[in-house]
């Protein structure tokens, strides 16, 4: 299946207009050296690989960057494949478009030196333009984010048909108003972090000043939010979910609980988790008495006016 995936090339896009001119997309992350012998199927191999690379010049940084730089490298490298198409900021509001035309391959010596080839479309995409859902996905911190859930909107705009604001077929949503809040829950959790509960204890993890703990990248999804305790001992993984939560949602945050342990924690740390949800039921209660490091918290969602 096609995927649509968010380039950034450059911080602040400042390679866009040269990778435009040259008909390529590049990242570069550090690694100094031809990657094609070096290209397994599975990232994870990958980064076990690099990974060690990576943090022998950067000693101070954790495998948490190290994790993220690596399996974004990867998925530039890799992981895109040919004919899957590229939306990259230009720098001035506006995405490129290409698809992607070749494999890997290396220029050293250049900027962002691990490319493949891009055609690029005649069009670009405004970012006014787009929903509000797509504007933060393709706006999210980090190198490459994924944005195939958008694959209809993206082709209705490169057509030059701007979709409407808000498309909802979801028979079981009784209230639209407080639908429309809850889809930006993790937005408002993440703005708002230092005001919540969670917040007087765990730090949203960052690097270099960038949130890169908002949809962490893993083996088996992105991680909602993954922080850090204020002493730097404890790693908690968030996960959001939206309604009523019941208890399969447990064996996923465990998977992510153990991803987190296996490939990030350093040495010393514990890994806990937390469910946010608006309800919860007897099952996830039951699921929940038998763990003792994860954690239920609920949200309440309200809107209130007041007079000016």
């Amino acid at each position: 299946m096609k995927q649509y995936k968010r380039i950034m090339l450059g911080a602040k896009s400042i390679y866009a207009q040269e990778c435009y001119d040259g008909n390529f997309i590049g990242a570069h992350y550090g690694i100094n050296q031809d990657l094609t012998k070096h290209l397994p199927e599975n990232w994870r191999d990958f980064n076990k690989e690099f990974i060690p690379v990576w943090l022998k010049d950067r000693p101070e940084r954790g495998k948490v960057a190290a994790g993220l730089a690596c399996g974004m490298l990867w998925t530039i490298c890799k992981g895109i494949q040919q004919h899957d198409i590229v939306l990259c900021p230009d720098g001035s509001g506006n995405y490129l478009v290409g698809e992607v035309d070749s494999d890997y391959y290396y220029m050293p010596g250049e900027n962002l030196p691990h490319r493949r080839k891009v055609k690029w479309y005649p069009v670009s995409i405004e970012r006014s333009a787009m929903s509000y859902e797509l504007q933060k996905s393709s706006g999210s911190i980090g190198t490459v984010s994924d944005i195939t859930k958008y694959a209809e909107e993206i082709e209705g705009l490169i057509g030059g048909h701007k979709p409407p604001k808000i498309i909802s077929t979801d028979a079981v949503i009784e209230d639209p108003s407080v639908f429309a809040l809850e889809k930006h829950l993790e937005e408002f959790l993440v703005q708002n972090w230092k005001q919540t509960e969670l917040g007087k204890q765990y730090n949203i993890y960052e690097e270099e000043g960038e949130l890169v703990g908002q949809q962490y990248p893993s083996d088996t999804g992105p991680i909602d939010i993954l922080a850090i305790s204020n002493d730097g001992k404890t790693l908690l993984v968030v996960e959001l979910k939206k309604g009523r939560v019941s208890d399969n949602v447990v064996g996923q945050v465990q998977r992510y609980m153990g991803f987190v342990k296996e490939e990030l924690a350093e040495e010393g740390q514990e890994v806990r988790g937390v469910i946010i949800g608006l309800e919860e039921d007897i099952r996830i209660k039951r699921a929940l008495s038998v763990t003792n490091n994860i954690d239920f918290y609920r949200y309440k969602v309200s809107f209130k006016l007041f007079k000016a």
